[in-house]
């Protein structure tokens, strides 16, 4: 009985033959799968990135921020409300020399008391703030400040500065708001 039952059972050879058999009619596939989690923390780098493969989608919300930049690839960014500001602003010397400023191009004194502040933009629709101060953080001297519009050029603001109702050479800070 034992070599009827021995009669049917297939042969190693048959065992692997079959095996291949049906592995090639079925197909057989492995994936891998990598998630977050399996990759280790800067193990990928930027060449393992395509250049415009990746989206914002692709990036946690603020994951990104100033110091993962290399600041000398950007180029420089057009002027717009945005990027410039809505305030300009000018601390200028009793000499007339600038100090510190944003978006100006130059300061002058025309005159004794009288200023020109000229800006890298129009500022004929903009509103003028102006004190008398100092550049430094010593208390500033007194003194009376007007502005407005500079006649001759749309850039520009006449700062004129005075004492005792007197045009004098007083130092200032200068807002412009558009």
């Amino acid at each position: 009985m034992l070599r009827r039952v021995r009669r049917f059972l297939p042969s190693p050879a048959m065992v692997v033959a079959l095996t291949a058999l049906v592995m090639s009619l079925t197909g057989s596939a492995y994936a891998l799968v990598i998630t977050g989690k399996t990759i280790r923390n800067n193990s990928v780098t930027g060449r393992d990135i395509h250049n415009r493969s990746l989206t914002g989608n692709d990036l946690r919300k603020d994951s990104v921020g100033g110091g993962s930049i290399k600041e000398s690839t950007l180029g420089i960014v057009p002027s717009s409300f945005v990027s410039v500001g809505s305030f300009r602003h000018a601390v200028v010397n009793a000499g007339g020399q600038l100090v510190r400023g944003r978006d100006v191009s130059s300061s002058a004194r025309a005159d004794e008391g009288v200023y020109q502040v000229i800006f890298n933009g129009d500022v004929r629709n903009c509103v003028y703030v102006a004190s008398i101060g100092n550049p430094t953080a010593d208390t500033p001297p007194p003194g009376e400040v007007s502005v407005g519009s500079l006649a001759s050029n749309v850039n520009g603001v006449e700062v004129r500065t005075r004492m005792n109702g007197n045009l004098q050479n007083r130092p200032f800070h200068l807002i412009v708001s558009c």
